[in-house]
């Protein structure tokens, strides 16, 4: 067998893979007479079956086995050999792939890019800094009132006043569709928060400026993607009676309210508000400093990128930006959308510093560990209530899903790798302060 350099060009990559055809034939003989003790056949014993007429038998068979074990070998040689590494699947095409007769000599092209040689990095020079804000008696108490808000009670409006936005209206309702009664379509001493937009669009609206003792007709229009298809697009009419209007009293910040957030005391939900909210400003701290260790990595680490990897996610930044900006298409029902310059960039920036961390990634032996990923998995299925067994399930079984997420996981480690190495300084900032550095995220 035969391999011969053909291109060389930056990343790029070609070869020429000829294989005899008397190698070829060696290597079919070879496997028939592996097969030939377990092969039974009527007229002979159990592996005394002439070669010959294995061959006839089953001779194209194993000569695509061969023909196929050869070439993978040959690359699997090839790039252990030369320490190439393809950045996406090699393009392998047989020459005269139609017109190839049994006898003739095999050859095959090989093409692929190669990923870069990727330099090191001195960590300990990259000056990062680190936004440092502590939770003061200032945001705690916002935080009480916010909590105190949400916990609001209620209390009757004086009699004839109207109900406003954020009021509660107890009432009994019956709603119909074309006359008839339907399940589900009513209910007796029903508390609802106008504007808590937990009824069909519409429904609230209707009930604002309305009064105790008051009896009021409400139409709408179920929507078309209702959840039950018998109501979908279906115009509905509800019989209210008002009952109650009560308006919105914040609850006392005291310990009963910490109670219902599951504290001991107000002092201890006081603790537990201030760790949380540290916790936030912690994360949103790494993600400024995440941004600008990526930033300082993308300037100060340079080399030669694969077109196809900058061409494949040039197209996907388009495609992703089009839907962005166009949420009602769906799917690809659309022209084929033309990356630009800025697509273009913004792709180099991402497949350098993917590159980059990748291989930072498998110098460092950074992995991702099972417990990990059990966790990452069972946080995705909190956000489907009800399915949470199924959507687990699912996960396991699917390695596409799992590696998108595992790849965050993975980056993060390996940010945190670099932060320890890194020249890190503390900046004390308030709140608003650390909130415009993340709002600037968004912006670049």
């Amino acid at each position: 067998m035969q391999v011969t350099e053909t291109l060389n060009e930056g990343l790029k990559r070609a070869y020429s893979i000829k294989l005899t055809a008397d190698e070829l034939d060696t290597k079919v003989n070879e496997k028939l007479h592996e097969a030939q003790p377990d092969v039974e056949m009527k007229g002979f014993r159990k592996g005394k079956v002439p070669i010959a007429l294995l061959k006839r038998q089953f001779g194209q068979r194993i000569l695509g086995e061969a023909m196929q074990e050869t070439i993978d070998g040959a690359m699997s040689k090839h790039f252990e050999d030369s320490g190439d590494r393809p950045a996406m699947q090699p393009n392998i095409e047989m020459q005269n792939g139609e017109k190839w007769k049994e006898g003739e000599d095999v050859e095959v092209s090989l093409t692929y890019e190669a990923l870069p040689v990727i330099p090191d990095v001195d960590f300990s020079k990259i000056k990062l800094q680190k936004l440092v804000v502590k939770s003061d008696k200032a945001a705690v108490d916002e935080a009480l009132d916010n909590l105190a808000s949400s916990a609001n009670d209620f209390k009757d409006r004086k009699k004839g006043s109207k109900a406003k936005d954020g009021d509660q209206v107890v009432i009994d309702f019956v709603g119909t569709v074309g006359g008839e009664a339907f399940d589900g379509g009513s209910s007796e001493d029903y508390p609802l928060v106008l504007g808590s937009n937990s009824f069909i669009p519409g429904f609230e609206t209707q009930l604002v400026g309305c009064k105790a003792g008051e009896d009021r007709k409400v139409n709408v229009t179920f929507p078309e993607e209702y959840g039950s298809k018998d109501l979908a697009g279906k115009d509905a009419e509800f019989a209210c009676k008002i009952k109650n209007v009560k308006e919105p009293v914040p609850a006392k910040i005291n310990d009963e309210l910490a109670t219902k957030f599951g504290a001991e005391d107000l002092k201890a939900l006081k603790t537990q508000i201030s760790g949380r909210l540290e916790s936030e400003y912690g994360g949103a701290a790494r993600a400024v400093m995440k941004r600008q260790l990526l930033d300082a990595l993308d300037k100060k680490v340079k080399f030669e990128l694969p077109p196809s990897l900058v061409e494949a996610e040039a197209k996907q930044i388009a495609h992703q930006l089009f839907h962005d900006e166009n949420p009602d298409v769906k799917d690809h029902e659309h022209e084929n959308i033309e990356p630009t310059k800025e697509h273009y960039k913004l792709a180099e920036r991402r497949v350098r510093l993917g590159l980059l961390l990748a291989e930072l990634g498998q110098k460092a032996e950074v992995e991702v560990t099972d417990a990990e990923m059990t966790q990452a998995i069972m946080a995705q299925s909190r956000q489907h209530p009800g399915q949470e067994k199924e959507f687990f399930e699912f996960m396991q079984k699917n390695e596409q899903m799992q590696q998108q997420l595992r790849a965050p996981i993975f980056e993060d480690k390996i940010v945190d790798h670099i932060f320890e190495q890194a020249n890190v300084t503390d900046k004390k900032v308030n709140k608003t302060e650390l909130q415009t550095a993340v709002e600037a995220l968004d912006k670049d």
